[in-house]
């Protein structure tokens, strides 16, 4: 584990190792950037989308790519305020709870836009696109909603990529979540360009189906970003960044546990509260055991990774059922 540097940020009583106080700052400056440029996104689109389905389903995704890094600034402020007698286990839910505000949002806005595009195409509505006059030449305003799509779908991919680092060094499932979605946007641009084209060409229902795999990808980012946000609020077991699998850090406390030559057994419970983890380490001692050597074990548990920040050592007759005695699978 990396050791905390001077003036180093904390997640609140717990200080965070100079790589995790570097990424904090790398990751708080993209989000402001981010949303500058997601502004001028959303007034872009709003400017050319004329009556095209597909652009405003693009525009309302731009908007609700606003919320996760607003929700992600707003929960620092919280989660940095330490633990007190009404709060023993501190403020760092306020992560989870900012991931499933954010899934929420993008889930009913998503199946809000999946019926407004589908009653469109039922209708078999036909959108015209007009046309500019710039520079005294006319110019067909599909060609000006093309250009605004390249400009809004380049610049998140590239935020996106700079975002996802970060989120693995933080563990930070909001910041994970926002960076997978920023990545992912080329998809948007790519369906609405495609929308366009197809009206050019005098195909009506193109644009409406354009809309439609647009609506599907936020409804899909919603229910995912909700099913993920709702284990860690259930106290789930803890789970890498991008909920793919457990997480590596329960087989290591496992393994340290079982270490000591007078633990016969030893089961671990672990759940994530935002950033860090709470531990429960039940141990089967060989005999009567001391309580320095109860607490040595929950230091040596506490020192794999700057994560583990609350870590309870228990000695138990028998293992309690439902908790991990053996190496996660995935």
């Amino acid at each position: 584990m990396s050791a905390p540097g001077e003036g180093a940020a904390r997640f609140g009583d717990t200080e965070l190792p100079r790589e995790q106080h570097d990424a904090l700052r790398r990751a708080t400056r993209l989000q402001w950037i981010g949303i500058a440029y997601l502004l001028s996104c959303v007034v872009v689109v709003f400017v050319v989308m004329g009556s095209s389905q597909a652009m405003k389903v693009a525009w309302v995704e731009d908007l609700l790519s606003l919320v996760p890094p607003l929700v992600f600034l707003a929960s620092l402020r919280s989660i940095r305020r330490p633990h007190s007698p009404e709060r023993p286990y501190g403020h760092h839910r306020a992560i989870g709870s900012a991931h499933l505000a954010s899934a929420v949002a993008l889930f009913g806005m998503g199946a809000f836009m999946v019926f407004d595009s589908g009653s469109g195409l039922l209708k078999a509505e036909h959108p015209p696109i007009g046309t500019y006059q710039l520079l005294g030449q006319t110019v067909w305003a599909g060609w000006v909603m093309i250009a605004a799509m390249v400009y809004t779908g380049a610049g998140p991919v590239i935020l996106g990529h700079l975002k996802k680092p970060l989120a693995e060094t933080l563990h930070d499932k909001v910041l994970w979540a926002d960076a997978d979605m920023n990545a992912a946007d080329w998809r948007t641009a790519a369906a609405a360009i495609l929308g366009i084209l197809g009206i050019g060409v005098g195909w009506w229902w193109a644009d409406s189906v354009a809309a439609l795999i647009i609506a599907a990808s936020i409804v899909k980012d919603g229910v995912t970003g909700i099913k993920n946000a709702l284990r860690d609020l259930m106290d789930g077991e803890a789970r890498t960044h991008d909920d793919e699998r457990t997480h590596p850090l329960v087989g290591a406390i496992l393994t340290a546990a079982r270490g000591p030559a007078w633990v016969a057994d030893a089961a671990v419970r672990v759940r994530d509260q935002g950033h860090l983890f709470h531990v429960e380490v039940f141990v089967v001692p060989t005999a009567t055991v001391a309580v320095a050597d109860l607490e040595a074990l929950a230091a040596r548990i506490s020192e794999l990774d700057w994560k583990l920040h609350d870590v309870v050592v228990a000695p138990v007759s028998r293992l309690p059922d439902a908790v991990r005695s053996t190496p996660a699978s995935g």
